[in-house]
């Protein structure tokens, strides 16, 4: 097992930096740059870095970050104009970056600073060469969007380049970003070298530095396709709806759509990524199985520096009867450094699994089923899927790969994505239920692939899922009432689990089924939530209190409390490096062990399907192969180091804008094939035991009740034998009614085991309904102990659990936790336009308590209302304090601000409609370093 040694954890985030740098030109090979360059650095993005992405994935107090711009005043082989740094300093005091108020409202990116043409000639008399560095944020509650600013560089941006490129005979484009952005620029000014650097993390600068002179060669791949334009990507027009969103693209997701019907659309492909050396690829297919298709391979550095490669399997299927993309991505390998001339051999092992098709049809004789369709599948070999070469093929003949049973079918008709043969105007298929017809699209006559996209219509669901509910009903266990056992017991091995089960009351266990949080002082300070033995009875009998933290690029504890920020998850993905993400993820293991942290809510692992979903700097890929293979490494480091992760979102987490609301309406192959295959891969290659679904529904079921999902596929297929929990606050819905987030009965009968978050467990059964359809016999007490028996089997696997039973010694390991509070300021609530407060008795002396402010309000006046939140905080600008507020225990928001130096700061944010009465109202955070100064309460005009 790894300690937690900060200069080994930093030296592994600095090398995954570099290696997940992107390349995407070098002309005249400006890059590296050489010893003794002079610089000229342009553009805000150099003054303020973004280290990660908003929300729950970034929000992580770090002890330092370093910025590009930092990096290179460092470098003793690089020096940096200093007079053009001035004029941007100058410029940012009376141009102040915008914050933003709370992750939901930051801007995508900061205004840039004008130059005119003068300014930068005299720079050019001064410099080799220019750098210009363009930055944009990215974050959860908030899409990108096609606009200047976002998606678009602003005009201003593209004037910066224009002239530097115009003007500079070297020049240099940085993408300091989350997501993918517009690239048409490039085309258009001409840079010398343009690279993706995305977001880094702490070390992220460091990273950077690294490839700009040359200690690393970049060796990062694109995750995803960069299309010409927006409207390119097949999921254009079906994204970003408010209330439903149509997956008419299928399974053709990114470039298994462009390489099937689209590749002159396509301005960088997926898996390009240049170097500062030159390889060649070889292979042949070695052997052929039942399972799987070995590749041997063989790359040779045929360049003059030190290099990694990335060699990529890539498997052409027959059409068949079903369609297929004519390119699936099957396997990867990274070459260890390869000096000049010297090769090494790579066999690469490809399950068949990997590019089976899932007939939802019957179209094949066997439905619901992943199966390969017989003829000829050829295999490629290369360093992108455009440049990959034809090594061989093999013959197959018609495989069932894995039989399965109908889940998660749509409800409503719709028509999706098919190949159509480009001689072909117009084909039908059978299906077992019906003839489906597919009509050719309108072809583009620029198109080099040898198909079109026709539409067929997708089969809809066929089984009764309140039948399969019923049939597959838990037994219940006898309660026998407290019999003096401890889950210490079970461990044991004393008793059995079911035998400990069965002295839990009714109350037991639907206090077990609820997280409590945010920030619960049960467990470490300042993290996401805590769940199993929260109550006094449930203590009895032994159940440790297991705590979450946010993720996955980082730890996030809300009380100041700092923590290593790593690289964002599409940077990860891009270095095609399992070994080196485990190796870093094993450092991350390690310091959650050592904050006495069970499981970290992460990795991300939903699919790029457009490129402005805002999350998508938290996932990995638009390929669902290399996203599962990305976080099992993650998952194995984590595993090494005694801890869990919780992998999320399940599934389909594809937007961001109404993510709770906006219905999915998604065919069972793509979900089989794209959207749960990542999930499946690493849930297989890991044991993982913890799950999070989304906020979101598809198919006519919030995926918090969706029993299928929950059960069927997660558990009866995968044998997944976890926990699987809500996303924080979420609702869910009896199919065919709306959600409610009281309604977590549903949630029980799903499997879908704890509900995040509550406020307090013991007082939950006049908040949620689980007591009342408990009454009434639509939830039953054996399904409330199968989810029991999930969350125990969780717990006695635990980090937690190894303490308590003496396993881990973490009395020098662990960190002294400061929860103190020392308020050292007065604070003034102030009810506005028409209402006032009332203290209630036990708090009139101190309405300030170590998890936040408790108090009354009365005789409101009906209307829309909002809290204006003023602090001063002894934190430093890279800590986050979120702020929520909650009114009767209903979450209305969260504020988040940065540390203020000891400078105060204000926020607003809108708490939503009152009526009129009394509430009850709790401002919580977590108050170390923090003074609170004023509270509004405002009635809005």
């Amino acid at each position: 097992m790894f300690e937690l040694n900060e200069k080994n954890y930093a030296k592994a985030a600095r090398q995954a930096v570099a290696e997940g740098c992107v390349l995407l030109k070098n002309e005249g090979g400006v890059l590296p740059l050489v010893k003794g360059t002079k610089t000229a650095v342009f553009g805000i993005g150099a003054f303020y870095y973004y280290k990660g992405g908003l929300g729950s994935g970034g929000l992580v107090n770090t002890k330092y970050v370093v910025s590009i711009l930092d990096a290179l005043r460092k470098s003793e082989d690089i020096s940096v104009d200093e007079c053009i740094c001035e004029e941007y300093e100058k410029w940012i005091k009376e141009n102040p970056f915008d914050e933003g108020n709370g992750w939901g409202s930051v801007p995508w990116s900061q205004k840039e600073m004008p130059l005119s043409e003068e300014f930068i000639c005299e720079a050019e008399k001064r410099n080799d060469v220019a750098i210009v560095i363009i930055g944009r944020t990215a974050g959860e509650d908030q899409d990108n969007r096609a606009d200047e600013g976002s998606y678009y560089l602003t005009q201003t941006e593209r004037e910066l380049i224009k002239n530097v490129t115009e003007t500079f005979e070297k020049s240099v484009v940085l993408l300091n970003v989350g997501n993918i952005i517009d690239m048409k620029w490039v085309d258009e000014y001409k840079p010398s070298a343009v690279m993706y650097v995305w977001q880094g993390g702490q070390e992220g600068g460091n990273g950077v530095l690294d490839v700009l002179d040359g200690t690393v060669s970049p060796s990062g791949k694109l995750t995803d396709t960069i299309a010409y334009n927006i409207e390119d990507y097949p999921s254009a027009s079906y994204f970003g709806d408010a209330d439903k969103n149509y997956y008419v693209e299928d399974i053709y997701v990114g470039y298994k759509y462009f390489q099937t019907v689209a590749a002159d659309k396509v301005m960088y492909p997926f898996g390009f990524g240049m170097s500062y050396t030159d390889f060649e690829i070889s292979g042949s297919v070695k052997n052929v199985d039942e399972n799987s298709v070995v590749v041997d391979t063989a790359v040779k550095n045929t360049g003059d520096c030190e290099g990694k490669e990335v060699v990529q399997v890539y498997i052409e299927a027959p059409q068949g009867k079903l369609g297929k993309p004519v390119r699936t991505f099957a396997g990867y390998a990274k070459t260890k450094e390869l000096a000049a001339n010297e090769s090494e051999n790579i066999s690469i092992s490809c399950p068949k699994s990997y590019f089976a098709s899932y007939d939802d049809a019957g179209i094949t004789g066997h439905k619901s089923a992943f199966v390969l369709e017989a003829g000829e599948y050829k295999v490629y070999v290369g360093n992108s899927v455009a440049k990959a070469q034809c090594i061989g093929s093999f013959s197959q003949e018609f495989q069932v790969i894995e039989q399965l049973e109908e889940a998660l079918a749509p409800i409503e008709e719709f028509e999706r994505m098919h190949p159509v043969s480009e001689n072909i105007e117009e084909q039908t298929v059978e299906n077992s239920n019906e003839n489906i017809e597919i009509q050719s699209a309108e072809k583009n006559q620029k198109n080099s692939c040898e198909y079109s996209m026709g539409f067929e219509k997708v089969p809809l669901r066929t089984i009764s899922l309140s039948d399969r509910i019923e049939s597959e009903m838990p037994e219940e266990i006898l309660f026998t009432g407290d019999e003096g056992y401890s889950l210490k017991d079970v461990a044991n091995g004393k008793i059995d689990i079911d035998t400990f089960i069965g002295q839990l009351s009714d109350e037991d266990l639907m206090c077990l089924m609820r997280g409590e949080g945010m920030c619960s002082m049960k467990v470490t300070p300042g993290t996401a939530a805590a769940f199993g033995g929260l109550t006094p009875s449930l203590e009895r009998f032994g159940i440790p209190a297991l705590c979450c933290a946010d993720g996955p690029s980082g730890i996030r504890m809300d009380c100041g409390t700092k923590a290593f920020l790593l690289p964002i998850g599409t940077l990860l993905g891009a270095t095609f490096n399992d070994e080196l993400i485990g190796e870093l993820f094993e450092y991350f293991g390690a310091e959650m062990k050592y904050n006495r942290i069970d499981t970290i809510l992460g990795p991300g692992m939903n699919i790029h399907r457009h490129p402005l979903n805002g999350r998508n700097y938290e996932y990995i890929s638009e390929d669902t192969i290399l996203t599962g293979k990305i976080c099992a490494a993650e998952l194995k480091g984590l595993h090494r180091a005694g801890v869990e992760g919780t992998i999320k979102h399940f599934c389909a987490n594809n937007q961001e804008f109404r993510r709770a609301d906006a219905m999915g309406v998604i065919s069972e192959r793509a979900l089989r094939e794209i959207y749960l295959k990542c999930f499946e891969i690493a849930i297989k290659e890991t044991g993982c035991s913890s799950v999070m679904t989304t906020y979101g529904p598809f198919n006519g079921l919030w995926t918090s009740g969706n029993y299928d999902l929950c059960t069927t596929v997660l558990r009866k297929e995968w044998g997944f034998d976890g926990i699987v929990m809500t996303d924080w606050w979420a609702v869910a819905n009896w199919e065919g009614e709306k959600q409610d987030r009281k309604n977590r009965a549903a949630m029980v009968q799903a499997q879908n085991d704890i509900f995040m978050v509550c406020p307090d467990t013991e007082n939950e059964n006049a908040i949620d309904n689980i007591k009342a359809q408990y009454t009434i016999g639509n939830i039953t007490r054996g399904q409330l102990q199968r989810n029991a028996r999930n969350v125990l089997k969780f717990a006695l696997r635990s980090l937690a659990m190894q303490i308590k039973l003496g396993k881990i010694d973490l009395a020098e390991y662990a960190p002294e936790w400061d929860t103190s509070f020392r308020p050292d300021g007065e604070l003034e609530i102030i009810i506005a336009k028409g209402s006032h407060i009332e203290v209630s008795a036990e708090l009139a002396e101190k309405v300030l308590y170590d998890d936040g402010i408790y108090f009354n309000i009365a005789d409101t006046m009906a209307g829309d209302y909002s809290a204006v939140i003023n602090i001063t905080s002894q934190h430093n600008e890279y800590t986050q304090i979120p702020i929520s507020v909650f009114i009767d225990n209903d979450y209305r928001g969260t504020i988040t601000f940065q540390g203020t130096n000891g400078k105060e700061d204000e926020n607003e944010i809108s708490i939503g409609k009152l009526g009129e009465g009394e509430y009850y109202v709790r401002v919580a955070y977590r108050p170390h370093g923090i003074t609170m100064n004023k509270i509004v309460i405002k009635k809005n005009d």
